[in-house]
């Protein structure tokens, strides 16, 4: 049974990452808001929760840097480089913090924002390390917009649509994959 769990995850993990991989192409087709709803980061956030953070940790730290490394997009140094330490903490926080709480509405909430603030600020400080190697700078204002307000619509929709996910796959007669 372990065998088969194990198995689960790691096709699910596959689904996520390549899902991680096509999502900017369908936000793409919006510039006003498209890179604003961060599409990346839901297939992340839900491999964590469903998989368990090993899984979220490895999906969201692959999914940047494969995307491009073979597409271009986002560009490598920094963006990608970035967005693979974001999207980690993504899937890591998301997935440890759901293995140890309940699993009851509040508690994917409390998940999902923590995962969310862990995520953005490991984002900040790969950005400010990265930007000092590359001779930059990155201010406390670019953090806040690139973080938050540049982030709201993505935000929103995150908040709306991964704990409806989270709590319906929860339900044991459809799936058990706790570890």
């Amino acid at each position: 049974m372990k065998k088969q769990t194990r198995l689960l995850k790691m096709i699910l993990s596959a689904l996520f990452l390549a899902l991680a991989y096509v999502m900017p192409f369908l936000t793409g087709q919006i510039p006003e808001i498209g890179s604003k709803l961060c599409p990346m980061h839901i297939p992340v956030l839900l491999c964590g929760f469903i998989c368990g953070w090993p899984w979220g940790l490895a999906v969201g730290f692959v999914s940047p840097l494969f995307r491009s490394v073979t597409l271009g997009m986002p560009m490598l140094f920094p963006a990608a480089v970035c967005m693979a330490f974001e999207l980690a903490a993504y899937g890591f926080v998301a997935g440890l913090m759901h293995k140890f709480l309940p699993r009851k509405k509040p508690y994917v909430y409390c998940s999902l924002l923590t995962s969310m603030i862990v995520g953005r600020l490991v984002w900040g400080i790969a950005m400010y390390v990265c930007m000092g190697i590359k001779g930059g700078s990155f201010t406390f204002s670019a953090f806040l917009a690139g973080a938050f307000t540049n982030a709201i619509p993505a935000i929103i929709v995150q908040l709306v649509l991964i704990p409806i996910i989270v709590i319906i796959l929860d339900n044991p007669k459809i799936t058990n994959l706790r570890d």
